[in-house]
């Protein structure tokens, strides 16, 4: 993987983190932008699009979970990687995470070459997931009333277009590919995740309520003790 093409955004407002993450990201040949606010790593982000945002949760006036959800309302960034570089390790503040469509999350402080294999396992997968898509040569999936566009990363529900966040679109695609079909969380988790071992079930089941939320109670079925199935509304 040519690291020189990938370009990475670090938010956070302490500038030890900055320095000391952003000189092991360039000794890796990363093209490295920074910023030290939410409304600051935002506007660079649109400006850049960088291939992945390494993100913190505790900043003053806009903090990393408020900072991850405007970015993924962003047409141009809804297929950024994003994950949390933070100190924070109790489970709301993960769970808050991965609902505002984190990728990821990283526990401060964690050495440096345990943080390039995270950032190159992310960018791998992406590269995959990509690479697939375009293999299939499935630009669409329709079913229903739903229709997924896989090129423009668009969502059509009842005629209303939407994005989605990185993960809850790739979930939506696995389910939707095949309406009433079961998929087992070992399913979900390896199609969606690639079985990365941070991901749990609380995390798949926020994705799912998600999901819910916005195409309605009715198209995500669960099936207790098995997982979950798609139907047509």
């Amino acid at each position: 993987m040519e690291n020189q093409n990938y370009k990475i955004l670090l938010v956070d407002d302490e500038q030890d983190i900055i320095e000391f993450v952003g000189y092991n990201l360039r000794k890796e040949n990363y093209d490295v932008y920074s910023a030290k606010d939410g409304k600051t790593g935002i506007q660079l982000a649109r400006r850049v699009l960088p291939h992945l945002i390494l993100l913190d949760v505790m900043m003053p006036e806009m903090d990393g979970i408020e900072t991850c959800e405007q970015i993924r309302v962003i047409p141009e960034l809804s297929n950024v990687i994003i994950a949390f570089l933070t100190a924070r390790s109790e489970d709301y503040s993960q769970i808050a995470g991965f609902e505002a469509g984190a990728d990821d999350y990283i526990a401060k402080p964690i050495k440096p070459r345990l943080l390039i294999s995270r950032i190159n396992a992310l960018l791998k997968r992406s590269e995959r997931s990509s690479i697939s898509s375009v293999a299939d040569n499935k630009n669409l999936i329709s079913t229903g009333n739903l229709q997924i566009d896989l090129e423009k990363h668009l969502i059509t529900m009842n005629g209303e277009k939407f994005m989605l966040p990185r993960k809850e679109f790739k979930l939506l695609q696995l389910l939707a590919s095949k309406p009433e079909k079961v998929y087992t969380r070992e399913d979900i988790l390896q199609s969606v995740w690639s079985n990365a071992s941070f991901v749990g079930d609380r995390t798949i089941d926020v994705h799912i309520r998600k999901l819910r939320e916005k195409l309605g109670n009715d198209c995500i079925k669960t099936i207790k003790g098995i997982g979950y199935k798609y139907v047509d509304v």
